[in-house]
């Protein structure tokens, strides 16, 4: 059995690396050819978007879509990699805390923000992950990336007592661009209070246009595997789903299927584009930012 291309939505458990998704769906899907479009902790559940077959191919233009997360923050101690996973740095008195601090100290992270990723994150510092030079003991400091803060909310606070110590966990729910790290949200809000916070939770709700409500549990594909039905998105209806969409007439699509430029299109359409060929098969991804369009990546029709 092998699975059509396609992207699949994993709800993916904690506890699981993104590799370790990938390497699982290798073999229900019967191909090597598997990739994703961002990873989640270990720590971390929810939508994990994989491509499929010739569908890798279109996961670098998802990497950069818009997410969506639930989170518990909890306020009152910081952690060496600012979630659970790791070693509690710092406990402070949350005793002077108010909701009406906590909401002036989420206001001020959202919007457009300059964001300082954790030291543990997968960036690559001269060639090698900042999480494997904290590991080996390096003093590692990111510099701040310009990052968008569309929503942030807060679902619901209480007070809790973890190990003799008093803090306020805040259960939120975020709206953020591409490269935010909600760890790094939880620290900075924390550390603007003054008493240190750091994740307790956290589940990816959505990325670009794919919830959880079009997600697999690995228990499901396990059985869809065995019944020969893993249910994928296809490629078509994936990139229409999450791209600007443009038709092409059949010399276009012949054109841009040998890497030929065509003219770009004006006024109502993205720098980038799925463009489509009159039969309905994805020919390519075009970046139209010119007054001539170029492919990014060509899709040969399948079975050719």
């Amino acid at each position: 059995m092998t699975t059509p291309d396609g992207l699949l939505i994993v709800d993916k458990p904690a506890g699981w690396t993104s590799h370790d998704v990938v390497a699982r769906c290798r073999r229900l899907c019967g191909t090597r050819k598997v990739g994703h479009a961002g990873t989640l902790d270990p720590m971390a559940t929810g939508v994990l978007v994989l491509g499929i077959n010739r569908a890798t191919k279109l996961l670098t233009f998802l990497v950069g879509t818009d997410k969506t997360y639930t989170a518990t923050i909890r306020l009152g101690q910081s952690t060496i990699t600012d979630d659970a996973d790791g070693e509690i740095a710092t406990s402070h008195d949350v005793s002077g805390l108010t909701i009406e601090a906590v909401q002036h100290g989420v206001a001020a992270l959202t919007g457009q923000i300059a964001q300082v990723p954790s030291a543990v994150s997968a960036i690559k510092v001269n060639g090698q992950r900042s999480y494997a030079r904290v590991r080996a003991g390096q003093d590692v400091v990111l510099p701040a990336r310009a990052v968008t803060v569309s929503r942030f909310d807060i679902l619901d606070h209480r007070p809790k007592t973890v190990h003799g110590h008093q803090v306020w966990d805040l259960d939120v729910v975020v709206d953020v661009s591409s490269g935010t790290y909600v760890r790094a949200l939880a620290r900075d809000l924390g550390g603007s209070l003054g008493v240190g916070g750091h994740l307790t939770a956290l589940r990816r709700t959505r990325v670009g246009r794919f919830g959880l409500d079009v997600a697999q549990t690995l228990e499901e594909l396990e059985m869809a595997s065995e019944a020969d039905a893993i249910p994928v998105i296809t490629l078509a209806d994936a990139a229409r789903a999450s791209f600007a969409v443009r038709e092409l007439t059949e010399a276009e699509a012949t054109a841009v299927g040998y890497g030929q430029r065509i003219a770009s299109l004006s006024g109502g359409h993205d720098e980038l584009s799925a463009a489509f060929a009159p039969d309905g098969h994805l020919v390519a991804m075009l970046d139209e930012s010119g007054s001539l369009a170029k492919a990014r990546v060509v899709f040969a029709p399948s079975g050719s």
